[in-house]
């Protein structure tokens, strides 16, 4: 597809990720493992609790969720923490997205977003993932919503976003991990898009996720847990960019040392409170805010019926 071709919201993706060579930074060979060592000191005083704790085969996985569960209300994590997990229209669609998008890139036929979802779906429910027992066993009612938004999605995506080239190195969901202290804390993620590679120690990857609804501070600091992976990984990326559909909008933030260890930071902090909540070292606080509204505690939480109650009021009045 020519630039002239591109509508304004794939323009402005296309001039924002096609920063040439000379104008992409480079980062030191030995940042990746300074930023290991800095990690496992200051994790270290955990990992000898993990092994006395009730943690899952003796390791702490923490994933971008887990951390901003447990960086914010800190009752709700737990209460979420205690039940099983379950799949749902909303929770799969974008695991059905994300397949659809990977197929696209190489899709010779009809790509349109019905027929790529539709092939994603089946796709995945063939596949050795949780989500094929789902697919294969979910009502009609199901099956239909998780179909219906996923195509709606997937319509905004191909609105918004420039057919993804080959050439271009995407991968969708691309697992990333960290295991510090010989696997006894373990960092994992998969964000949603990644585009290039590095060349030498100068970036060239950029990370992307896609959301909707409104900004939230939570989602840029998704991509920079993303950004700590990479580095720890081999190079961190140059750009992290956070795309909203329904907006046609991206937020990008470019990646500097400074990210890096404000990332960091974050990750230390979210695994101290992490294993002394779990531990039972640690009383919960409560930190009311819109989650307060599917919150499994919320019926017996003052503190969120209160903010709840004074949310309505107030959408009342600017009624």
């Amino acid at each position: 597809m020519h630039a002239d071709q591109h509508n304004p919201a794939q323009q402005e993706v296309v001039t924002l990720l096609g920063a040439p060579r000379d104008a992409r930074p480079k980062f030191d060979p030995g940042l990746r493992d300074e930023l290991r060592a800095h990690l496992e000191d200051r994790l270290e005083p955990l990992v000898e609790r993990i092994g006395a704790d009730s943690f899952d085969d003796d390791s702490l996985f923490l994933s971008k969720y887990m951390l901003t569960q447990v960086l914010g209300c800190e009752r709700k994590f737990l209460a979420q923490r205690s039940e099983p997990f379950e799949w749902s229209p909303p929770i799969a669609r974008g695991t059905v997205m994300h397949k659809a998008i990977e197929l696209s890139v190489h899709w010779s036929g009809e790509n349109s977003p019905m027929v790529l979802v539709d092939e994603a779906m089946a796709s995945l429910q063939n596949a050795d993932k949780g989500i094929a027992d789902y697919l294969a066993t979910c009502s009609e009612a199901e099956r239909a919503e998780l179909r219906a938004g996923t195509s709606a999605a997937m319509t905004q995506f191909q609105e918004c976003f420039p057919p993804l080239k080959p050439a271009w190195r995407p991968a969708t969901e691309s697992p990333i991990r960290a295991s510090l202290h010989a696997g006894a804390i373990v960092l994992s993620g998969k964000p949603d898009l990644t585009l290039g590679q590095p060349d030498g120690t100068v970036a060239g990857k950029v990370v992307i996720d896609f959301k909707t609804g409104s900004f939230s501070p939570a989602h840029r600091e998704d991509l920079r847990f993303y950004a700590l992976l990479e580095a720890l990984r081999i190079l961190p990326p140059r750009l992290l960019a956070t795309y909203y559909l329904d907006q046609g909008r991206i937020h990008p933030e470019e990646v500097t040392e400074d990210l890096l260890l404000s990332a960091a930071e974050r990750v230390i902090d979210g695994a101290e409170r992490y294993v002394e909540l779990v531990g039972g070292r640690r009383h919960p606080t409560v930190a009311p805010g819109p989650a307060c509204r599917w919150c499994p505690v919320q019926p017996d939480c003052d503190e969120g019926r209160a903010y709840l109650e004074e949310s309505a009021e107030g959408r009342s009045e600017d009624w």
